[in-house]
């Protein structure tokens, strides 16, 4: 009998359109997560924004603060555990031991880590991508061959930590800072190199880690069950989850919102503390939250998607490219080493280069799908876990 040969990565026009296009929509929140922690000059209060706000960025503050902060790395935690099985179950169809996918898993997982460790050094220590390959070195066991139990077990107990961990977030930070990470207010490019270094070990790859886990593990359970692969036959729980988990988002974040925005303006410490908690629990319910809602929108546009639906898919299909692209975009304007722009940027003028760059990325995108070429980030990724030869086959 012949053995059984990896079959690589899913052609496109075989790929479920949910995941995609909520991938896709996952980098827009993203983007307006990460790029107002590039201001700095100012007095910092909860989660990074500043101190003192006013006008249309109190709005922004509160919008972000109930359906962006918190919610969108919990959606990519999702999303990337739902990768993880739907890589797993291509290759179980073609005869692959769960063993061998096991070691695939942890292969990529080292390669991730080197990917993000090096966007970390050089552009963004606020990375991600360190933290979900550390995830997948560390859960590749459970997450291909565990039981639903410990995956589900794994989940409660990260919702659990990260819920007493993130009490703190709703505390202003000590000191005074005036940048949520030092490292971007440090003129000298060598200098702020060496803090990203630093932070990217911390924020990046520790922090992240224990963030998003559970989302990770709930993912992978989702993924089983192929919530988003066929939505037209779970429609019913879909509605019910996006509806919940939103509305508990919006709910859930609107106390450190309010004290953010500079509406609740004394809190009792224990308020502060409680604000956190339930700002962190309720982003796990936006993350899933928002993953229904893609999905019931894949029902709609799968029969006959647009150009913008069909943007959006391209972008979600090169999710790791695009997400390293967004530093790209935010790195030459903002921080202190670069043009220095986030020293006067309001925070609605940083949403606006946030949505500014996802469009951009997104075009990029489309037309990369057009010319059938794949992101050079998942080609790196390919070429480095299976080598040159592997690579250059068709995605």
């Amino acid at each position: 009998m012949a053995a059984a040969v990896d079959p690589g990565a899913t052609p496109t026009a075989a790929r479920a359109l949910a995941p995609d296009l909520a991938r896709g929509g996952m980098l827009l929140l993203i983007a307006l997560a990460n790029v107002h922690l590039y201001l700095y000059g100012r007095s910092l209060g909860v989660r990074g924004y500043p101190r003192e706000v006013e006008g249309v960025d109190r709005v922004v503050t509160v919008v972000q603060l109930m359906l962006v902060d918190g919610r969108a790395y919990p959606l990519f935690g999702l999303l990337f555990g739902y990768g993880i099985v739907q890589l797993t179950r291509r290759r179980a169809a073609v005869g692959l031991p769960a063993t061998a996918v096991t070691r695939l898993v942890r292969q990529r997982g080292m390669w991730l880590v080197a990917i993000g460790l090096v966007h970390g050094l050089l552009l963004w220590s606020g990375d991600i991508v360190g933290a979900y390959g550390l995830l997948a070195v560390l859960l590749a066991g459970l997450l291909v061959r565990g039981s639903d139990r410990g995956l589900l077990v794994t989940a409660g107990s990260g919702v659990l930590l990260i819920t007493l961990l993130y009490s703190g977030s709703g505390v202003a930070l000590p000191d005074d800072p005036q940048a949520f990470l030092t490292s971007v207010i440090i003129s000298d490019p060598v200098e702020a190199a060496q803090a990203r270094a630093v932070e990217w070990a911390g924020l990046g790859l520790l922090v992240q880690t224990i963030g998003v886990f559970a989302a990770v593990a709930l993912g992978a359970w989702a993924a089983r069950r192929r919530l988003l692969d066929e939505p037209q036959r779970h429609r019913r729980l879909l509605r019910w989850v996006a509806v919940v988990g939103l509305a508990a988002a919006v709910l859930g974040g609107l106390p450190i919102a309010l004290i953010a925005a500079q509406v609740w303006t004394s809190p009792s410490l224990v308020a502060a503390l409680l604000s956190g908690s339930l700002h962190a629990l309720s982003g796990y319910a936006g993350g899933l939250g928002y993953a229904a809602l893609f999905g019931l929108l894949a029902i709609r546009l799968a029969r006959d998607p647009g150009p913008v639906t069909r943007a959006v898919a391209a972008c979600g299909q090169r999710s790791l490219s695009c997400y390293l692209a967004q530093s790209v975009a935010f790195v030459p304007l903002l921080p202190a080493w670069t043009l220095g722009l986030g020293a006067d940027a309001r925070l609605w003028q940083a949403a606006l280069v946030g949505v500014g760059a996802w469009a951009v990325i997104l075009v990029v995108a489309a037309a990369s799908d057009r010319a059938s070429y794949r992101g050079p980030a998942e080609l790196l990724l390919r070429r480095l876990t299976y080598g040159p030869r592997r690579a250059r086959q068709p995605l």
